[in-house]
């Protein structure tokens, strides 16, 4: 069998495709923070606080997440995860 023509040769083609594929899902699974300003967060925070669901550390400056045991030093982020943490449980429950 001849060896392939380098012109006709698509494999740089299809690896640049998967690439940016691959590229999209990671931009799909990736947190947007964009929705959540600082004032935003704050309030989410004091909402969680009083649900039980967040306890605060003042001495170390942190939030921790009751649930997940996980400790946050910015409200945005705790937000973030909150919400991503409760999408996860409820897909959680969907599947059962």
């Amino acid at each position: 069998m001849a060896d392939p023509d380098v012109h006709d040769d698509t494999s740089a083609d299809y690896e640049q495709l998967e690439k940016a594929l691959l590229a999209q899902d990671h931009d799909v699974a990736g947190v947007d923070t964009a929705d959540v300003d600082d004032e935003t967060a704050q309030y989410l925070v004091s909402e969680l606080i009083d649900a039980d669901v967040v306890t605060t550390v003042p001495e170390n400056r942190v939030l921790v997440h009751e649930p997940s045991a996980t400790a946050f030093d910015s409200a945005t982020q705790l937000v973030v995860f909150h919400r991503g943490w409760t999408d996860v449980r409820g897909a959680d429950g969907e599947a059962e």
